[in-house]
């Protein structure tokens, strides 16, 4: 029963998004504002119908209901308790509610808090995500049904992809979602301010902080999911620049232009009709991420969907959404004032450069990801476009990026001084160059890249740092004024600080593990040992184990230092899914301070031996500890009072203008 309440939730949630479109979006073209406020409490009962409606499937997954055919073909009744709930959003259709879930949760939270917000632009932004909603939930309706039903019902299910049976599917889904949704705001933002005609300042400083969320969310659902591949796949890398994965990275790369482009706008009427642009794009790009991988078009662990009709739609809904979007922004484009001039060397100079850097380089992902596709399916010729292209086009573009990065903190705005900015930053500099030439002469003479990256990964840290120090004035006032002007500082100005000190550190990360790791290859025999990166590891042998839903062999490494410590044991499996009839590989990871050993097993050998695939990677964590980082600081910076919706007061404007001098 609770399934078919379920299902009538979402259909009356399809109807109230539609009463979101239409009666605000009327309200605000007749000015009456008691049809404008229709719809927020529609946005509001909306979320709690959805929420209701994911209930009722959750609910289907715990009690392995395999009457419903969404449970029969992704969960299974001996799966334990945490992948039979998290397999509620392990399959296409589940996913797509979660989608329109998250989608939900956005538009209701303006509806709440958006009380600052003038009528007119609240009305628009309401019914432009009730529009998108009401594509998305009619896509789930015709095409993609979680609760149809299976008569007769079947005894047993056949079990969720074992590769998904991992706790970061608990994790990563949801935050990816919650980034690549939460655009969406920005986007019904931007639509609504070309609706309207008027964009400004006020309108960036209600955008902000959305984008500046979606963006935080994106970067640790990306983290989370590279490292879910990383331990899960058993291959050992982090990155693979598969479609899928380009999918979710070309949103935060746009993602990460429009919060900068923002900025500029809400600090000096500039920008605008870039600011706008970005906003489309990169929902565009979410959307056109939600096609790669629910269309059919593409093969992939990640991919959910292989039905090309449902490709159709999704396809239908892109083309609408961009092409709607782009179209009145060429119609509105003429008529934006160009806002507030600067001299190129100032910080809104140096802004534009990042996205200008930004906006390249994920034009280089588009291609490099669309490409082989089109290709495809003009020619029928298949090619593979992997890492060495986006090496040769992407990482020069992001290189000077990183370069620039430190510059824009320490510059004033209008118009800098690059030569004081640079001096201001010698300590940094000098730091950074010394570290990269150690890196160089005592880690690793035949890679110049590894002490380049080195040098530019403590050049962003240590360039955050000596931002906080100038903004609280070290070295000029005493220790205790520095210290109170430091507690002192706007949380954006730390929010900012730390996102760019995790980037560097993830810079650090990914340097170290792909110039300085080492790799084995090697058929070992039970009391055979191994050494690498220091360490050795002796092989103990292989014992069965059986799970609740699978079977596997345990390969034993006892892992000792090179004076003979014993520093524990790493176990790395092969494992067999019984219902599926699905092997997996279980790395064996050990952390050592920054550093990994990463064991990884193939298969026996008739003489009795088993073939091991091990890594040393040197500082490996840092390239997710980063990420967490950079997360952080978007989490800080929403806490700035200076980012709260909405026009401020007289005194608070006040406020605001002292702590602009600060920053």
């Amino acid at each position: 029963m609770s399934i078919e309440l379920g299902h009538f939730a979402l259909v009356l949630t399809l109807a109230l998004a539609l009463v979101q479109t239409v009666v605000p979006f009327v309200g605000a073209r007749i000015g009456s504002l008691s049809l404008m406020r229709v719809g927020e409490p529609a946005a509001i009962t909306g979320l709690a119908l959805l929420a209701a409606a994911f209930a009722a499937l959750m609910l289907a997954y715990v009690q392995s209901d395999f009457s419903v055919a969404n449970v029969w073909e992704n969960s299974h009744s001996a799966k334990p308790l945490l992948f039979k709930i998290t397999g509620t959003w392990g399959n296409h259709e589940g996913s797509m509610l979660l989608w329109v879930l998250i989608l939900s949760f956005f538009g209701a939270l303006v509806a709440a808090f958006g009380r600052n917000l003038p009528p007119t632009l609240k009305a628009n932004v309401l019914a432009v995500q009730g529009l998108i909603a009401s594509a998305f939930l009619l896509f789930i309706l015709l095409t993609s049904n979680p609760f149809a039903r299976l008569q007769p019902a079947p005894i047993e299910g056949r079990d969720l992809n074992p590769i998904l049976q991992d706790i970061g599917l608990a994790i990563h889904p949801p935050l990816l979602y919650l980034g690549y949704v939460g655009f969406s705001i920005s986007f019904s933002f931007a639509a609504a301010a070309l609706i309207d005609g008027r964009v400004d300042a006020a309108w960036a400083r209600w955008v902000r902080p959305w984008t500046l969320a979606a963006w935080a969310f994106l970067t640790g659902g990306i983290a989370m999911g590279s490292y879910w591949a990383y331990y899960e796949l058993g291959w050992g890398g982090f990155w693979f620049w598969d479609p899928v994965e380009n999918a979710s990275f070309m949103p935060w790369l746009a993602g990460t232009a429009l919060l900068h482009s923002a900025i500029v706008m809400e600090k000096r009427s500039a920008l605008k009709i870039w600011t706008v642009l970005l906003a489309i794009l990169t929902f565009s790009l979410s959307l056109l991420g939600t096609f790669l991988v629910r269309s059919g078009v593409l093969t992939s662990v990640h991919a959910f969907a292989s039905d090309p009709t449902r490709g159709v739609f999704i396809l239908a809904i892109l083309v609408f959404f961009i092409g709607g979007a782009l179209a009145l922004f060429a119609f509105r484009a003429a008529a934006l004032a160009p806002g507030g001039l600067f001299h190129p060397i100032s910080r809104e100079g140096a802004l534009v450069l990042n996205n200008l850097l930004l906006t390249t380089a994920t034009a280089t992902v588009l291609v490099g990801t669309l490409y082989p596709l089109v290709l495809e399916a003009v020619t029928g010729e298949k090619i593979s476009v992997g890492a060495p292209f986006f090496n040769a086009t992407f990482v020069p573009l992001f290189l000077p990026l990183l370069a620039a990065v430190p510059f824009g903190p320490v510059l004033a705005w209008k118009r800098g001084d690059l030569m004081g900015a640079a001096q201001r930053l010698h300590f940094a500099f000098a730091a950074a160059v010394i570290s990269a030439l150690l890196a160089f002469f005592l880690i690793d003479r035949s890679s110049a890249f590894a002490a380049l990256g080195i040098g530019l990964g403590l050049w962003l840290i240590l360039g955050a740092a000596t931002d906080l120090a100038l903004k609280s004035g070290v070295g000029k006032v005493e220790p205790a004024a520095a210290f109170s002007r430091f507690r002192g500082l706007p949380l954006s100005v730390f929010g900012t600080a730390l996102a760019h000190a995790g980037l560097g550190l993830t810079t650090l990360g990914v340097v170290s593990v792909t110039t300085l790791q080492t790799e084995r290859i090697l058929t070992m025999q039970p009391g055979q040992t191994a050494e690498i990166g220091g360490y050795t590891l002796r092989f103990e042998g292989l014992q069965p184990f059986t799970g609740p839903n699978y079977t596997e062999d345990r390969a034993h490494f006892v892992l000792t230092r090179a004076d003979s410590v014993r520093l524990g044991e790493i176990i790395s499996s092969k494992r067999l899914y019984t219902a599926r009839g699905m092997p997996t590989t279980e790395a064996g990871i050990r952390t050592i301070g920054l550093s990994q050993l990463y064991v990884s097993i193939g298969d026996s050998t008739n003489d009795g031996g088993l073939v091991v695939h091990m890594w040393w990677k040197p500082l490996v964590t840092l390239i997710w500890i980063g990420a967490l980082v950079m997360m952080a600081g978007g989490g800080i910076s929403l806490f700035d009072r200076r980012l709260r919706v909405g026009a401020p007061t007289r005194r608070k404007a006040a406020l605001a203008a002292a702590s602009e001098e600060a920053s």
